[in-house]
C-alpha cells in the first residue's frame, strides 16, 4: 500500500503543466542538476511559480536540493524516478510482449546516457 501512495503522490506531483516541465529539464540536467535561477530562466518562469513548484516536486520526492555557495541546486531523484517507472510497469502486458515492446525501445535509447 506505501508504494501506492508514493507513486500517487509521485504522479499528483507530475500532473501539472509547470512541474513536469521542471522534473523533465532536472532529468536531462543529469545527476549535477541546475540551479533554481537557471531553471526559472530556462522555463521563462517566475521565481515565485518555480519556488512552489518545487516544493510540490520535493515533497514528492522527486527532486532534491543541496546548497553550492549562495545557491540552491536542484537534481532529479533517478532512483524515486526509477520506482515510479516500475510500479507502473511492474504488471504489464499480461505475458504479451508485443505490447511492452515499444518500451523496452524506449528503455533501450534510455541507455545510450
Amino acid at each position: 500500500m506505501k508504494r501506492l501512495i508514493k507513486a500517487v503522490e509521485a504522479l499528483s506531483a507530475l500532473a501539472h503543466e509547470g512541474r513536469l516541465s521542471i522534473f523533465r529539464l532536472l532529468v536531462r540536467a543529469g545527476r549535477e542538476g541546475l540551479a533554481a535561477g537557471e531553471i526559472a530562466r530556462k522555463l521563462d518562469m517566475l521565481p515565485n511559480t518555480l519556488s512552489a513548484n518545487l516544493t510540490v516536486l520535493a515533497n514528492a520526492g522527486l527532486v532534491t536540493s543541496r546548497r553550492d555557495g549562495r545557491s540552491v541546486i536542484y537534481s532529479a531523484d533517478y532512483e524515486r524516478m526509477t520506482a515510479l517507472l516500475g510500479f507502473l510497469m511492474e504488471d504489464c502486458c499480461n505475458g504479451d510482449a508485443s505490447i511492452c515492446a515499444p518500451l523496452a525501445a524506449i528503455a533501450s535509447r534510455a541507455a545510450c546516457c
